[in-house]
């Protein structure tokens, strides 16, 4: 008699923390969800800002945080090289800046993605633009590594605006609804994704890469489809709802679920809406060695980053401001390097 059994598509289940644990190709997974207040006339939170660490408030006070912002909440002026950020924003609005000379603002569910390559600095600073209502934020940062061929690549500025991001919508065998929008990777029954930067481990067709959300109404059942590729790995992050049953196990909200990647899993939601990041891709299995915003295969690298910050900025900050916002009617737009704008549609 055959005693195997197929082992579990659950790999392990594990508490979200912050930022989230990753798996190679990615370093990082922050998700910020602010409950901001009512701005005032500077765009900054219209409340008091006593008892917090201004400079480095991470401290979810009545909900929300400065982050390093001391008037409007955000991350003024800062270094990164060596990786790539893939910013979704869900909620709110985005204010970017960088030393490419682009400027953006962007939210409502679109997608930034930015190649530091061999150095970029920027600024990301929520402006609360409403005085007469909440302005709630809601987002991930993702960091994606680039190899080490790609490390020392020119920076790159990308924006996916939220109506080009590929939408799949389906329906199970009760009519319950389950909505996935594709970032990146492509998913059968969706249209094909936006093209990641051109020096991206994503854009390189052995890699895998998929950053999908998925959402899923109360008692929604669907099935993820298997990876394309074989090594790839594969993480969950179950980050609204109560519990759900993956590949049968039930599993509470906030969790990280690794998966075996190479096994379709079916997701049957429970009693309210339940809400998922996918990350995969196949591991760049190289040496990282991180310091802070560096993140490069050595030491030595490492110190070399830190001496090209010091002594050229990257090409230094075109702004007057480490921390610009603007302005309070400007629309959803992007200033490219050169001076390229475009608007969503």
């Amino acid at each position: 008699m055959n005693t195997a059994t197929t082992p579990s598509a659950v790999v392990s289940v594990q508490p979200l923390g912050f930022p989230w644990a990753t798996q190679d190709p990615f370093l990082f997974c922050a998700y910020h969800d602010d409950a901001y207040p009512q701005g005032n006339a500077a765009m900054g939170p219209d409340a008091t800002l006593a008892g917090r660490d201004i400079g480095q408030d991470f401290s979810r006070k009545d909900g929300w945080s400065m982050y390093h912002g001391d008037t409007v909440p955000g991350f003024p002026a800062h270094p990164h090289r060596g990786f790539e950020t893939v910013t979704v924003v869900r909620k709110g609005l985005i204010d970017h800046s960088d030393s490419l000379g682009a400027t953006a603002r962007f939210g409502q569910g679109d997608a930034q993605w930015v190649t530091a390559g061999k150095g970029i600095v920027h600024s990301e600073m929520f402006p609360l633009l409403e005085q007469a209502q909440d302005n709630p934020l809601e987002l991930f940062q993702i960091w994606l590594n680039l190899p080490a061929k790609n490390k020392m690549a020119p920076a790159h500025f990308t924006m996916f605006w939220s109506q080009d991001i590929p939408q799949l919508v389906t329906k199970d065998e009760a009519g319950l609804e389950t909505k996935v929008s594709v970032v990146a990777g492509r998913l059968a029954g969706a249209a094909d994704p936006l093209p990641p930067p051109p020096d991206s481990w994503a854009a390189q067709p052995e890699s895998d890469v998929a950053i999908w959300t998925v959402r899923m109404t109360p008692g929604a059942r669907w099935t993820l489809p298997a990876a394309l590729g074989k090594g790839t790995k594969r993480t969950l992050y179950f980050f609204k709802g109560t519990s759900a049953q993956v590949a049968g196990q039930t599993v509470n909200s906030p969790s990280a679920i690794e998966l075996r990647a190479d096994a379709s899993v079916e997701l049957f939601n429970g009693e309210t809406v339940g809400e998922f990041l996918l990350l995969q891709g196949r591991p760049i299995a190289e040496p990282v060695a991180q310091y802070g915003p560096f993140v490069m295969n050595t030491q030595a690298e490492i110190m070399q980053a830190m001496q090209d910050y010091r002594r050229t900025q990257f090409g230094g900050w075109p702004f007057a401001d480490s921390a610009p916002v603007h302005g309070r009617e400007v629309p959803r737009f992007a200033k490219h390097p050169g001076g390229r704008e475009e608007t969503p549609a």
